[in-house]
């Protein structure tokens, strides 16, 4: 999953165990040293207080997205 930054914007993020929307890519994260991507960030929702950057923003690890479309990219969190 060869991808850049920019890429993401305005795709929606679903969670695959239980189908549940989680917002649209607000931003991501990356390597500065590699420039991989290493998250990918959506807006903040208190039920997965593990990932929070803050209150308004969840963080995803890399290792968590299992699909990207063109429109959607499948996560398992």
């Amino acid at each position: 999953m060869n991808s850049k930054g920019l890429d993401f914007k305005h795709k929606e993020v679903i969670n695959i165990k239980n189908a549940q929307k989680l917002g649209f890519v607000q931003d991501v994260t990356a390597d500065l040293e590699t420039g991989n991507i290493t998250s990918i960030i959506v807006p903040g929702n208190s039920k997965f207080l593990s990932f929070f950057l803050s209150q308004d923003e969840i963080s995803i690890p890399w290792s968590a997205i299992k699909c990207i479309g063109d429109e959607i990219i499948l996560v398992e969190i």
